[in-house]
């Protein structure tokens, strides 16, 4: 959220003006992971925000452990056709455990960011197909670059599963990292990389990652569509552009991004002041505002004719919100917050350190459910 720093303190200063019963003082306090630790810390300690935005993985934890207050009767008052407004996808996320403990802002869909220059100059196809993403890569890797940036994030790879039918997740709430799915994914990035055609990184070389992307060492990328301004800002030598992901026989995919949530101590006050300025954020001016600036996509279907304009300039950034109807909630589970972890030291094993993918997944299956006893 670094590049929409400026957004979201002009956006809060706005709220601050346009009323006199409370103030909004926003802090950026790094990537999800570092936030979620910062808030665990702060929480253990007492110290506590009001509001914190959770990422959707985390966000059942929160829940769970009872750090999130139930907002289901400030929002029992909101008007029926405001709520009927909203993507019913993404209004439902902050539902959880028979209450309303998220409030909908930033959501996203992963997409394929790729270098339409080298595209072009090279005859390759924007891959819309597994076997086609392969192919391309390999047209797309010569002596200087490779075709494909292989990060071990469990995000992207659960969108790898999804598209190919399969689940990261049991229905009954159980890890299924050793899916036939999740093996066919995992054997696939294993040989891109082990061909030559994909560069191998972990989770905590992401900034390398994008690096790669935009000083054209790698030539397709899987990542969340609001990481385009900051792709943008760097590309400067080539046309960036994304495309829905490659499918495996199925179009779904699993939703980004977070919930703004109003943890434990906040007084009723402040708990209505969280409400208030969450509504402000919705209005669709303001949202406009938010989502040209992110990337992110819409979250009420009103501001569409807004954004048309926008949209129009370059079509390739309608490419999340082209998926949003095949959008499914990341696992609704708070020790996935947990596996995930152990599903990417899994991945990195395979890409990076060249364990066979069935291994690897099933020792990551063997920890998440020693957990689970």
């Amino acid at each position: 959220m670094g590049s929409t720093e400026e957004t979201v303190t002009a956006l809060a200063e706005g709220f601050n003006r346009s009323q006199t019963a409370y103030r909004v003082v926003p802090r950026y306090v790094g990537s999800y992971q570092e936030a979620n630790n910062r808030v665990l810390a702060a929480i253990s300690g007492g110290s506590q925000p009001v509001l914190f935005q959770a990422e959707i993985s985390f966000f059942p934890r929160l829940v769970e452990e009872a750090a999130a207050i139930d907002l289901s009767t400030q929002m029992a008052e909101l008007p029926q056709e405001f709520i009927d407004d909203f993507y019913p996808g993404l209004w439902a996320y902050g539902e959880l455990a028979g209450g309303r403990y998220g409030l909908p802002w930033n959501s996203s869909t992963p997409v394929l960011f790729y270098n339409a220059t080298a595209l072009r100059q090279r005859g390759a196809e924007v891959p819309t197909t597994w076997a086609e993403f392969e192919a391309a890569a390999a047209r797309l890797t010569t002596r200087q670059t490779q075709g494909y940036i292989a990060v071990a994030d469990s995000w992207t790879f659960e969108m790898m599963v999804l598209t190919r039918g399969g689940s990261i997740v049991t229905a009954e709430g159980r890890p299924n990292f050793t899916s036939p799915e999740a093996l066919e994914a995992l054997s696939m990035m294993q040989r891109m990389v082990q061909a030559g055609h994909a560069i191998p990184r972990n989770l905590a070389q992401a900034t390398f990652a994008q690096l790669d992307f935009v000083r054209t060492k790698g030539m397709m990328v899987f990542a969340s569509i609001a990481n385009w301004p900051d792709a943008k800002r760097f590309a400067v030598a080539f046309d960036i552009a994304a495309a829905p992901v490659p499918t495996g026989g199925s179009r779904t995919v699993p939703l980004g991004g977070a919930q703004l949530v109003v943890l434990r101590g906040a007084g009723e006050a402040q708990q209505r002041g969280a409400v208030a300025f969450w509504r402000y954020l919705m209005e669709l001016e303001n949202l406009q505002t938010w989502i040209e600036a992110s990337f992110y996509i819409p979250l009420r279907r009103s501001v569409l004719p807004l954004l048309e304009p926008w949209y129009a300039e370059d079509p390739h950034r309608r490419a999340a919100l082209s998926q949003l109807e095949h959008a499914v909630p990341r696992p609704r589970v708070a020790a996935y917050a947990t596996w995930q972890r152990y599903l990417e030291e899994a991945i990195e094993r395979a890409i990076k350190g060249g364990m066979a993918p069935s291994e690897a997944l099933a020792e990551a299956q063997r920890r998440a459910e020693a957990g689970l006893r």
